[in-house]
């Protein structure tokens, strides 16, 4: 399975930064808008994170010059279907909406085209169930902000064909990713599976009057979450005997939160208006707190850890 040409959809928080990605892998990319004005846009974004990525060393020059010339704007969506060997949609996350789109692409595309959604949560077998071709959809999930996160959720749909999946994850271990495959379309897929797990006890932590916010951020920070990116889930749980660890997880699920629903006290917050940076409030208090700076901070720990050894490697795998 051959892949040079990429068409990307969506020129918000995602698009640029995917159609980034497959002109670093060396894919003639073309980033497509509704509008003229609103692709020429979001090449700017595109190239303003090229220049991003060589400002931090995480390319050269050449690999930088090259990802420039790769991206180009359209707001011929049919067109650009037709041209691409993949094309991947980053609208809005609406059902209906998704639908009719990839109806639409299915029609454009010739039969081989991979068509991927960027959807974190939607059912991509749901999202394909318009289209005649429906082995050849999938989800690439890139993670958020897609320039730095390394990791891609390759999900099949429930007719999604296995060499489809396959090509689309070596294709994204040429672009610099590291790609998994979810064989299930699950809700929450794989990694927002485990992140919400986790995002559920923590505010039942706090509800539970256990430790504050900025406690229990900081225990996830400088605990388990600073050994994860290179010690995994099942290597600790081996290492450590599965004896001591299933006594430990049948201990201690006794008292975390299983109720099949979002904590309570999530429900409270957005019941008084306090939803966040965008109101001024949420778990904190977001006058006292620069949420830029917060974002800073992690995309410097991003960059820095794409320079070691260990990231270097895993890429170099794919």
């Amino acid at each position: 399975m051959k892949f040079q040409k990429a068409a990307v959809i969506g020129t918000g928080m995602m698009g640029p930064g995917i159609a980034v990605t497959f002109a670093l892998g060396g894919l003639s990319a073309r980033l497509i808008s509704r509008t003229a004005e609103k692709a020429d846009a979001g090449i700017e974004s595109a190239r303003g994170l090229i220049a991003y990525l060589e400002q931090h060393g995480l390319i050269d020059s050449s690999a930088a010059a090259s990802a420039r010339e790769k991206i180009a704007p359209t707001s011929d969506m049919s067109e650009a279907a037709a041209w691409a060997d993949i094309v991947v949609e980053s609208a809005p996350e609406n059902m209906e909406f998704k639908q009719g789109l990839f109806a639409e692409l299915d029609s454009a595309a010739r039969p081989e085209t991979v068509l991927a959604s960027n959807t974190s949560g939607l059912s991509i077998t749901a999202i394909g169930s318009r289209c005649r071709h429906p082995e050849r959809v999938l989800t690439t999930h890139f993670w958020n902000p897609p320039h730095l996160m390394p990791l891609v959720e390759v999900v099949k749909s429930e007719k999604t064909r296995d060499d489809y999946a396959v090509g689309v994850r070596d294709l994204l271990a040429r672009c610099g990713k590291l790609a998994v495959i979810v064989k299930k379309d699950t809700p929450g897929q794989l990694g927002n599976r485990m992140q919400v797990a986790m995002i559920r006890e923590a505010i039942n932590i706090v509800a539970e009057g256990i430790a504050d916010p900025a406690d229990v951020d900081l225990a996830a920070k400088a605990g388990f979450g600073l050994r994860l990116p290179v010690y995994g889930i099942f290597e600790h749980q081996d290492l450590i005997g599965l004896e001591m660890g299933h006594s430990i997880v049948d201990y201690v699920s006794k008292g975390l939160y299983n109720e099949p629903r979002a904590p309570q006290l999530m429900q409270e917050l957005i019941d008084r208006g306090d939803l966040g940076v965008k109101t001024g409030r949420g778990f904190y208090d977001w006058s006292k707190r620069d949420p830029e700076a917060v974002k800073e901070l992690r995309d410097r720990w991003l960059r820095e850890f794409l320079k070691t050894p260990f990231a270097r490697e895993q890429r170099a795998k794919g």
